[in-house]
């Protein structure tokens, strides 16, 4: 099972534990104490088996859009049972949730240890590409290979986005962000072309406040903004009317856009549109003119809390092809 490990004591003791029944690669004694002394402070994440601790993996912000894989280890027993990309995944999918574009390692350059020729191919079998190699970064007996990899890939951020109902931090979200993910709503399929759906950006702190205030029992009150989503219930051809398709295609490109960007939201429907209609109070707030009705809010802001995933069914359960069975 893999862990989030909080505590900076239960770090440090984890890295203690790993790096020390890893000397082939973490044999000096000084650099190993500087990796346990620094993974105190760092994101972290262990495997841990019936109690046992059979490896870890930290992160550390070395840019504002990058992470760097500072250090892993899994013991020697459990190599090549998983639990290295186990570890990686969970660590990546952390990185994109915060918003990250880059991750980053550093390694002993491959043709000079045979263990090191190892961990090499083990990063690039995880998707990291060769940047570069400094000869000296370490020292000439070790020059350092630098990896990298792009977290901004569209089915990465389909995995990463959770929908978010936690608090929001204060920051405001800059007008530019807010056309992004507005625009990549508009820019969402929709049936024969009617384009069905409008939004109106709610950034001004009083207009928000006034939405807000319509919203009882309340959800994303300390949200810095808002995208509030409206559809025309208009007929595509005949008595067919696709304006639940056209709005619900609008709205999960607006939420892949606000995970991509870094941000967090949640699909605020059956809350509004119930029978106590809060919906049809925002559209007061709003002005909305007739024939455009509210149906949706998405909070967007950054999260003040850690972003849980849902457990999702078995892929194998879900998917089938050529036939149910």
């Amino acid at each position: 099972m893999i862990k989030y490990i909080e505590s900076a004591e239960e770090k440090s003791s984890i890295a203690r534990e790993i790096l020390q029944a890893l000397t082939d690669w973490f044999g000096i004694d000084e650099s190993r104490e500087q990796y346990i002394a620094e993974a105190a402070g760092q994101s972290c994440w262990a495997s841990v088996s019936d109690g046992r601790k059979e490896g870890f993996l930290c992160l550390k912000e070395t840019g504002k859009a990058t992470m760097e894989l500072a250090v892993m280890g899994v013991r020697k027993e459990c190599h090549r049972k998983g639990i290295g990309r186990q570890l990686f995944d969970a660590a990546k999918e952390y990185a994109v949730r915060k918003g990250y574009e880059f991750l980053q390692v550093k390694t002993v350059r491959e043709g000079v240890y045979e263990d090191y020729d190892i961990t090499n191919a083990f990063y690039r079998s995880l998707g990291f590409k060769e940047l570069e190699v400094l000869p000296e970064y370490w020292d000439e007996a070790n020059p350092c290979q630098i990896y990298v990899m792009s977290l901004k890939t569209v089915v990465q951020t389909m995995a990463a986005r959770h929908s978010y109902r936690g608090t929001f931090l204060p920051d405001p979200v800059p007008e530019a962000d807010l056309i992004t993910i507005a625009k990549a709503g508009m820019d969402a399929p929709s049936g024969c072309n009617k384009q069905t759906t409008d939004v109106i950006i709610v950034s001004d702190p009083e207009v928000l406040a006034q939405v807000k205030a319509q919203i009882d029992p309340p959800v994303a009150a300390t949200a810095p903004a808002m995208i509030v989503v409206l559809t025309r219930r208009i007929n595509a051809y005949r008595d067919r009317c696709f304006a639940v398709q056209d709005y619900s295609a609008a709205i999960e490109n607006m939420l892949l856009a606000i995970a991509n960007l870094g941000y967090q939201s949640c699909w605020y429907e059956g809350h509004i549109t119930d029978d106590d209609r809060i919906c049809d109070k925002i559209a007061s707030v709003l002005k909305v003119p007739e024939g455009e009705d509210v149906v949706c809010i998405l909070p967007v802001g950054k999260a003040a809390e850690e972003v849980h995933a849902p457990v999702k069914k078995p892929f194998e359960e879900r998917v089938h092809f050529n036939s149910w069975s």
